[in-house]
């Protein structure tokens, strides 16, 4: 039997325990892709509330990060808003499962997009947290200054466990240009070899089921990114949800989402040649709402995890 090296047990190897990501939302933050410094709209089937559902409760606020922002007068209701996911999600997993080591995982929109004091400060406020052994943090590959590498990387010198994760969906400029992503596949590589020469772990994000991919295009992207030699991956299916320009694809008959069936062998496909060594975080999502449009199978992830691990076990390999 393979077993994968999934995000568990990297910690527990490494930690000799369970450690759990926080994932944190905070006020002002936004894209480049949505507020037009690179594009407008956002990718075709982003909406962020799904994806954090604790953005839904964020106070509300005028001022939006950019890198040349010069001042940031919300930065005390950030740092309130920090504590206050972590300290609620922390008891919660003290509560539930006796945890008492955590990452806090910066998740909604791109989190390197902000002033560099601004990221120093919310960087800094979340390591100093109790327990926190490390920082992941969710971004773009458009939107991340030397400064900040330099930044993370010295925290990585210091012992922390320092993550970045790129979403980069697909290596084929086509696809990018067709959901809107804002920028080419050209530095990706690049910018991934440069992340890791700082010390800093890289985690990829890639979509099964992009428009107009075939099978073969998504494992030329999985395979691609392999050779870039980075440290985690997240795989997951396109799904449609409500008020989103995929919904429109959708619903005009020029987008049929991905199978359940199709989406689990291209799964199977890649973990047979994910390396051993790069930890495996994520190989399903979904909405679980009513803002799911289609596939309705990507509304429980419980059923399907269990459909995609009894696939994988019959291939011997164990997630």
């Amino acid at each position: 039997m393979k077993q994968i090296l999934t995000i568990g047990r990297y910690f527990k190897s490494k930690y000799k325990q369970r450690v759990r990501k926080i994932p944190i939302s905070l006020q002002g933050f936004t894209c480049p892709n949505i507020d037009g410094n690179v594009a407008k709209g956002g990718c075709t089937y982003c909406k962020n509330e799904t994806f954090s559902p604790s953005l839904v409760n964020l106070p509300q606020s005028n001022i939006t990060m950019n890198l040349t922002l010069k001042e940031n007068p919300i930065l005390k209701e950030q740092i309130t808003t920090l504590k206050e996911q972590f300290f609620s999600q922390s008891k919660n997993h003290s509560d539930k499962f006796g945890t008492d080591r955590y990452m806090i995982y910066f998740q909604s929109f791109s989190n390197t997009y902000a002033p560099y004091e601004t990221l120093k400060t919310l960087y800094n406020e979340a390591l100093s947290l109790p327990n926190v052994i490390g920082l992941s943090i969710g971004t773009r590959i458009d939107c991340v200054e030397d400064k900040v590498l330099e930044l993370l990387g010295n925290y990585a010198k210091n012992g922390k466990d320092i993550w970045l994760e790129y979403g980069i969906q697909s290596i084929f400029d086509s696809t990018l240009k067709l959901i809107n992503r804002g920028h080419s596949i050209t530095l990706a590589k690049e910018l991934v070899q440069k992340t890791c020469s700082f010390g800093i772990k890289v985690c990829v994000h890639l979509i099964y089921g992009l428009p107009k991919e075939s099978e073969e295009m998504m494992m030329q992207s999985l395979e691609e990114v392999i050779s870039w030699e980075i440290d985690g991956i997240k795989i997951h299916p396109l799904y449609i949800v409500k008020d989103t320009i995929m919904e429109k694809m959708y619903n005009a008959g020029k987008y049929e989402p991905i199978s359940l069936e199709s989406y689990t062998n291209l799964i199977v496909k890649s973990l047979k040649i994910i390396p051993k060594d790069v930890v495996v975080q994520r190989i399903s999502a979904g909405a679980h709402d009513d803002s799911l449009i289609a596939p309705l199978w990507c509304f429980d992830k419980n059923i399907q995890m269990c459909y995609i691990r009894d696939k994988l076990l019959k291939e011997k390999i164990v997630y």
